[in-house]
């Protein structure tokens, strides 16, 4: 859906779900695209989402970073505030092998979005509580901006994507739908540039507000797990809270109901302040804009085509009770530094690459390294004291965003999306854990030894190697190329027991077969464009030192990596050949 430069199939957003009324209620208008279990589509709104979840697959949606997005604003918040938080591992497990919603749940799912209780607020162009935003927000030079700037695939601004179809001058109109997904989105993922001065914000200067942090989910790599329906994937991101939510913790949409006292700002209003987060639902709607859509009448119905985005409520820091980020824990951080930081995802990077930080389920107190998220651990303790099975077909989405020029543009969307087996998430039980960091151990040290290979040839020829951060090096195509195979050993490593040692061995042999394949191609190729005089070769002086670079060498230093490197394949060839032999 994302190309490499952060851009979109233009049209496909716009299309949208064309149901929503004048008023835009989410509640009830169909304005979320479903794809039911069977694989049909069908709109619904935010109650026919939560209720009706144990049918849905999942949620069509415009970008990858929009799941989050759609989880944290709307889903887990709003059922979480109605039905509760599960306080042990035996309700969670009760209510996720229930499969549903009871009667009795989706009663008070409707009765919370019902007209007397929040059911007003969820209205998108409301006069006095429009969901989301500041009603009657005004900038301080009284301009409004593009529909674009919503939509971070769009040009706009300092905010110029390589392959946007529409410039700023062009007209974006938005069916409420989208435009509802673009501001939530917009509250999780906005650049960190310059924002409209508000009417009513003392701390706008000149008209604009500075030093903006990007939206909270831009700074850190995303990780949500997923089920087999819409009703699993939001188990799947609702912690186990013992103690029940924080004192005054409330969504944005019940903000008047928080005690006195606490010093924050309203997002209903135009004044915003830096502070932390009260608890869990604070942290999921956290409102890091403020932001006024202004819709107009056009010949197919109603569409948002100016906005006003300023500056909103500002995280202070990412709290560590934060579900949907892994870490970076630091043994001894600097002065006033924390031990653990968010970590990122790495662009160009499959998700599966990043295992080793996925399945790092013990904290490194006494050394650096990385820590995965709360959510996993969660799924993996629940695994190992029985309530999830080891059999469970688990998925894990990656999303994230890259910044460039101060954080004020986005150069780069990262998302992806692989299965898991949940075995591998025991802490006590690493023996599958094990097999597959070093399988992604082995694709990475294979890709480290072709550019290796590709340097010695060029240098061979009488070239230089690549610089580190020009060029093209085989090791992305290597990597690229091991995707589906990767994929494949996931799904089949899920049902495998801890008594499957054989079955176990066979698939990592299988696993190392097919990087060997896939290196020789890429070897095969290397050393086909690489140019005659690679053959004689040359001699190059460092010091006091010389060095022979020659393309036959070149390959079989290559040769010995990759046997050191694939044990179990090399010897399955050292076999297959005496038996050739023999025969």
């Amino acid at each position: 859906m994302i190309n490499a430069s952060g851009g979109t199939r233009q049209g496909h957003y716009m299309e949208g779900v064309k149901a929503m009324t004048n008023e835009g209620d989410l509640v009830h208008d169909a304005w979320l695209n479903a794809v039911a279990r069977d694989g049909a589509r069908q709109p619904v709104g935010l109650l026919g989402a939560l209720s009706e979840a144990d049918t849905i697959r999942r949620l069509e949606l415009p970008v990858h970073t929009m799941l989050p997005v759609v989880l944290r604003q709307l889903l887990l918040p709003v059922m979480i505030d109605a039905l509760g938080a599960p306080r042990t591992r035996q309700e969670w497990g009760e209510r996720f092998h229930r499969g549903r919603f009871t009667h009795d749940e989706r009663d008070r799912l409707a009765s919370y979005l019902g007209t007397r209780r929040y059911g007003a607020r969820f209205r998108l162009f409301d006069a006095e509580r429009p969901f989301a935003q500041v009603a009657g927000l005004k900038s301080l030079n009284g301009e409004t901006k593009t529909a674009a700037q919503l939509v971070p695939s769009v040009a706009s601004g300092n905010n110029v994507p390589l392959f946007s179809a529409l410039s700023e001058a062009d007209e974006l109109l938005l069916t409420p739908g989208d435009a509802v997904l673009w501001l939530l989105h917009v509250h999780c993922w906005d650049t960190a540039s310059i924002k409209t001065g508000a009417v009513g914000d003392p701390q706008a200067k000149n008209g604009k507000t500075t030093g903006n942090p990007t939206g909270p989910l831009g700074q850190f790599g995303v990780v949500v797990p997923t089920g087999e329906t819409l009703y699993e994937t939001l188990l799947l991101n609702t912690p186990i809270l013992p103690d029940g939510l924080e004192p005054g913790d409330r969504p944005q949409w019940a903000w008047d109901e928080r005690p006195a006292g606490l010093g924050c700002k309203s997002p209903a209003e135009a004044a915003w302040s830096e502070r932390p987060a009260t608890g869990l639902l604070d942290l999921l709607t956290f409102q890091a804009r403020r932001i006024r859509l202004i819709a107009c009448e056009t010949e197919q119905g109603l569409r948002v085509h100016r906005v006003i985005v300023s500056a909103g409520d500002r995280l202070a820091q990412t709290p560590e009770v934060e579900p949907h980020t892994a870490w970076q824990h630091t043994a001894k951080p600097k002065k006033g530094q924390p031990h653990r930081r968010p970590r990122r995802h790495t662009s160009g990077r499959a998700a599966w690459q990043g295992l080793g930080t996925l399945l790092a389920m013990t904290l490194p107190v006494q050394s650096d390294g990385p820590y995965t998220s709360l959510l996993l651990r969660q799924i993996g303790d629940l695994q190992g004291s029985g309530v999830l099975s080891g059999q469970y077909r688990l998925g894990v989405e990656t999303s994230g965003l890259e910044y460039g020029t101060q954080s004020a543009v986005v150069e780069n969307a990262i998302g992806d999306d692989l299965p898991l087996p949940v075995k591998a998430l025991l802490a006590q039980d690493d023996w599958l854990r094990e097999a597959l960091l070093e399988c992604v151990a082995q694709a990475d040290q294979v890709a480290r030894a072709l550019d290796g290979l590709n340097n010695d040839l060029r240098r061979a020829a009488g070239g230089d190697p690549l610089p580190r951060d020009k060029g093209s090096r085989p090791s992305a195509q290597f990597l690229h190329s091991l995707d589906g195979t990767m994929r494949r050993l996931l799904v089949g490593l899920r049902t495998v027991g801890e008594g499957d040692e054989e079955l176990l061995e066979r698939a990592q042999l299988a696993w190392e077969q097919s990087v060997q394949i896939a290196a020789d191609r890429e070897a095969g190729l290397l050393l086909a464009a690489a140019p005659p005089r690679a053959v004689v070769g040359r001699t190059v002086k460092n010091g006091d030192k010389e060095f022979v670079y020659r393309s036959g060498k070149a390959i079989g230093v290559f040769r010995t990596r990759l046997a050191d490197i694939l044990p179990r394949a090399t010897e399955e060839r050292r076999v297959e050949r005496e038996e050739a032999a023999v025969a």
